[in-house]
């Protein structure tokens, strides 16, 4: 079986973490969870971030036991079963094609904010976007880190700046919890929504087959990345709920989705607005990025092992892009992108990435005690958490997962018609 060329260290690993997360979760979803639960979204975040710690380090002992492309459809399939693989598979392909779409609409609506464009042209921009990140993947990995690290540079100074510009603007009154809503369930699906926005160091897991010295580098990535993301997500909430309040927040997400930049320009700073148009610009594009990368991974290792036609297992001949399974994964996430809502698409994201996670934890219960980096609870804890955080998400998305699901085996019986995974 060809293998990818192993061309990431640390660094490269952590900022293709970062660029992951550091999108349209800091960017977007923090106002969708203020409009569900007011005010206690500052809660809401640290929480998510504390479950994704926990599922951070499964998979990163899970990545460092078996450093292959394909995160935890793979794992799921050595340490559980090959139903659990299929079934993780398509649950990473239905979260990460939503969360795709749902950068390109955020990338084009603060592309819209920056220039004062019309709100019909969302789905055009959005569109081109996917076209473009998707030239990048096409081109290799090592180029890609090379676009991801200017990308991740230019997000950050922009949320520095967001968030110094913004603190002492901060009003204490708009944090308490007289801002509340829908009470404890409200917290709870809020909680739901932003775990997603923390989702994206799985990438590093899921590009093991590609990082060097696996063992050493994803668990030192992985920790590192999410260390940095929960302080940069709880800063940002603060300032975007303590300048304008938790409704405002919330009310900057409709049309074109730019709510922190709404919010510099609320609490009187117009050039820190229009830092955070290009800072929110970029980021998104790097969360397209890197969603693309990881999903084209989860593919390639899904041909290899028949759950989807064989033909996405081929590999360019330099051994650095798996190019039917790239060109497949643009095409998926540009017809999602034609759904032109954030709040629909980053909804749907939510419940399936969190049943995801969940089979990771299970998936790390059953490491061998030599593989085993981090206590038994920790897993426990993300599986636990998942699966509570999973039944508040809207119905609706659980229905549209099982089809999908069903779907899912669907095809694999009709290429290969043993028992899955075999």
């Amino acid at each position: 079986m060809t293998q990818l060329r192993r061309e990431l260290g640390v660094p490269s690993a952590i900022l293709l973490g970062l660029g992951s997360i550091v999108g349209t979760g800091v960017f977007v979803s923090i106002g969708i969870a203020a409009g569900v639960t007011g005010s206690t979204v500052v809660a809401a975040v640290v929480a998510a971030g504390l479950v994704a710690a926990a599922n951070g380090l499964s998979s990163a002992q899970l990545a460092a036991a078996h450093p292959v492309s394909g995160g935890t459809y793979e794992y799921a399939n050595r340490l559980l079963s090959p139903a659990w693989g299929l079934t993780a598979g398509w649950m990473f392909l239905a979260a990460k094609t939503a969360s795709a779409a749902t950068a390109a609409l955020g990338f084009a609506g603060y592309v819209l904010v920056a220039f004062d464009g019309p709100e019909g042209a969302v789905v055009p921009i959005a569109l081109g976007a996917v076209a473009v990140i998707g030239a990048v993947v096409l081109a290799g990995i090592r180029r890609s880190a090379l676009v991801n690290t200017a990308i991740v540079a230019v997000s950050l100074l922009a949320l520095a700046a967001f968030v110094g510009a913004g603190a002492p603007e901060v009003n204490v009154d708009f944090l308490g919890g007289s801002g509340s809503r829908n009470g404890v369930r409200g917290w709870l699906e809020a909680a739901a929504l932003m775990f997603v926005a923390y989702t994206g160091y799985g990438r590093i897991a899921t590009l093991g087959e590609e990082v060097r010295a696996p063992r050493r580098t994803i668990p030192r990535a992985i920790i590192a990345t999410m260390g940095v993301t929960i302080v940069l997500y709880a800063g940002v909430a603060i300032v975007g709920v303590g300048t304008v309040g938790a409704e405002q927040l919330a009310a900057a997400t409709e049309g074109p989705a730019a709510p922190l930049a709404t919010v510099a320009l609320d609490f009187g700073a117009p050039a820190v607005a229009r830092i955070v148009e290009l800072g929110a610009v970029t980021a998104m594009l790097g969360v397209l990025l890197n969603l693309v990368l990881g999903l084209s991974r989860v593919v390639l290792a899904m041909g290899r092992r028949h759950d989807v036609p064989s033909v996405f297992a081929r590999i360019d001949t330099a051994g650095t892009t798996p190019r039917p399974a790239v060109i497949a994964v643009i095409v998926i996430v540009a017809g999602l992108t034609l759904i032109g809502d954030v709040r629909t698409t980053w909804t749907f994201s939510a419940m399936t990435v969190l049943v995801y996670y969940a089979i990771t934890n299970f998936a790390a219960l059953q490491l061998a005690p030599e593989d085993r980096r981090f206590p038994r609870w920790i897993a426990m804890a993300g599986l636990v958490a998942c699966l509570s955080l999973a039944v508040f998400v809207d119905w609706r998305a659980w229905v549209a997962a099982g089809v999908i699901v069903g779907i899912g085996w669907l095809i694999r019986r009709s290429f290969h018609p043993g028992p899955a995974g075999t």
